[in-house]
């Protein structure tokens, strides 16, 4: 059998098109996460299929996870058309199968002959870890065969600090109730959305959109999401009574898995802020849309509505001294064309949440100059405006479109282009980075349903990649994505660069950043390669070991 040790950004195809140099050690510090992988190919002309066992040994065998990465399809790896854009730095721009999902492996998995495989292995290493050199042995036999590839981990005698970073991918609970075919905020849906927190927050998700309304986000006009509201309304005549007691259970249940601020989803619709979001209320009895996209978004009923409900909810937030971890959003991606409605529904707004961060995505620099946007979550291929302006807390964002020249996440670009992310955002001084897909299991728009294992694209719609980081498996248990963990990987070479800039200063860190290169980093400008990022980080270590 074939077996080649390989960093976590490589990705083994079926077919063997991968980067077959070996990687078989490297350093970590203390409260790191590392990830590796052994490729497996087994050869047999008169045998298809092998039940494989696999079994650890290491002093660190207790902080180690196993997965066996799958390939799902890709119908639209990335678009071709000239709105968008892409460039060369792909794997492939062809549908096909592409390595993405992490399954657990219980130390056994299937293996069959003539097609490339992967063992993926996760470390979090515990910060009170003796520093010091481990291996990692990984057997792999079947019948009377059996083979042993060693993995040689030096944790270092540094701490990975805490990160910083305000890091949100919006979290979609009307998702897993529509997959799991169960009723919302039931006990079932309680434990499943705990299960998706806490897997993302153990990849440096720190923020979770908290639909206190139903957001309305990737909805065609006219139409609703699934009803995801946390917050539970009475409307009589022209009081509203409300009852945050599905909110105090969001709010715990975030406090136990770690999730330190709450993104309040959107008050207006999406692209322009021109409608009112759907809000549920009970009236006269009957449960029922009482605000939507029939609604001006400054219309004086909606206007009356929000001049109760957000101060009842800052008042809560205020109570339960939440304030510092509540950011507020308006509308998502307005543009130039809706300036005007975008800055009237503000205006509305404003003054109710005045005390209060607001955090919109966009990526047009006049919004931030003329005062309509608090926090700018600008996205990564129109930053570049936004840069040197002083701006004190700047975010950034990537979704579908961001697909030339800078990193984004999908299934068909190289793992490196997406864990990159991490030292431009630190060169930059980022403060918060938002993704728009966690978890959403629908096709474009909202409009049915689908099988994330099998449809990757939103039905032919976002590239593979783009609308989900996570798999939902049985029982309600998530499946990381591969390029969650790389993303999450990029996290940490960010937080690494902070510790080092405590010892060296930010500019000699930048000089770290770039020596060898014949140009500066910037967001659309990068070495593309794998082996940068894993000899920067091993830099990094070895001075963080030595200070």
């Amino acid at each position: 059998m074939n077996l080649i040790q390989l960093s976590s950004l490589e990705k083994v195809f079926l077919q063997g098109k991968f980067d077959k140099k070996e990687f078989n050690g490297t350093t970590a510090l203390k409260g790191e996460k590392i990830s590796y992988q052994i490729a497996f190919k087994y050869e047999d002309d008169n045998s298809h299929y092998k039940s494989l066992k696999i079994n650890v040994n290491s002093d660190l065998k207790d902080y180690i996870k196993l997965y066996t990465v799958g390939s799902v399809p890709s119908h639209l790896p990335v678009h071709n058309s000239f709105f968008y854009g892409n460039d060369e730095n792909y794997i492939s721009k062809d549908a096909g199968l592409y390595p993405d999902i992490l399954y657990p492996c219980d130390k056994n998995t299937e293996i069959y002959s003539e097609v490339w495989s992967s063992l993926w292995v996760e470390i979090s290493i515990p910060n009170d870890i003796k520093a010091g050199k481990y291996n990692i042995e990984i057997e792999f036999s079947f019948d009377d065969y059996c083979e042993k590839k060693v993995f040689k981990l030096e944790v270092l005698n540094a701490q990975l600090p805490e990160q910083t970073l305000k890091y949100t991918q919006w979290f979609y609970c009307d998702s897993l109730y529509t997959y799991y075919s169960i009723e919302p905020f039931c006990e079932k849906h309680w434990e499943i959305i705990e299960n998706f927190a806490k897997l993302a927050r153990e990849n440096g998700m720190n923020m979770i959109l908290t639909p206190v309304i139903t957001p309305t986000l990737d909805v065609d006009i006219g139409k609703d999401r699934p009803t995801n509201q946390l917050v539970k309304i009475e409307k009589n005549k022209d009081e509203y009574i409300f009852d945050f007691s599905l909110l105090d259970r969001w709010i715990e249940m975030c406090d136990r898995v770690g999730i330190e601020y709450f993104e309040i989803c959107h008050m207006f619709t999406q692209w322009g802020a021109k409608s009112a979001s759907k809000v549920m209320a009970y009236e006269n009895g009957e449960y029922k849309k009482i605000f939507g996209w029939e609604t001006p978004a400054t219309s004086d009923e909606y206007v009356h509505f929000l001049n109760q409900f957000i101060p009842a909810l800052t008042s809560y937030f205020e109570k339960n001294n939440l304030k510092e971890r509540v950011y507020f959003h308006i509308s998502d991606e307005p543009n130039l064309s809706n300036m005007e409605s975008y800055k009237a529904a503000r205006e509305v707004l404003a003054s109710l949440v005045k005390d209060y961060k607001s955090i919109d995505a966009l990526s047009n620099y006049e919004f931030y100059e003329k005062g309509l946007v608090n926090i700018p979550v600008v996205a990564n291929n129109h930053i570049k405006p936004f840069l040197g302006k002083g701006i004190s807390e700047l975010w950034t964002y990537y979704c579908c479109a961001q697909a030339k020249d800078v990193s984004n996440r999908f299934m068909s670009m190289p793992s490196a282009r997406n864990r990159i992310l991490g030292i431009q955002m630190y060169k930059y001084g980022i403060k918060g980075f938002l993704h728009w897909g966690y978890n959403f299991y629908f096709a474009a728009r909202t409009r049915k349903k689908i099988n994330p294992f099998i449809t990757t694209d939103a039905l032919n719609t976002f590239p593979s990649g783009d609308a989900f980081s996570v798999y939902p498996g049985e029982d309600g248990i998530p499946y990381p994505s591969l390029r969650m963990l790389v993303f999450n990987e990029g996290l940490q070479d960010l937080r690494a660069l902070k510790a080092l800039e405590e010892k060296i200063g930010y500019d000699n860190v930048v000089e770290l950043i770039v020596e060898n290169l014949n140009y500066k980093i910037e967001f659309d400008k990068y070495p593309s390669e794998a082996e940068y990022i894993l000899n920067l980080r091993e830099k990094i270590n070895r001075i963080l070991d030595k200070s």
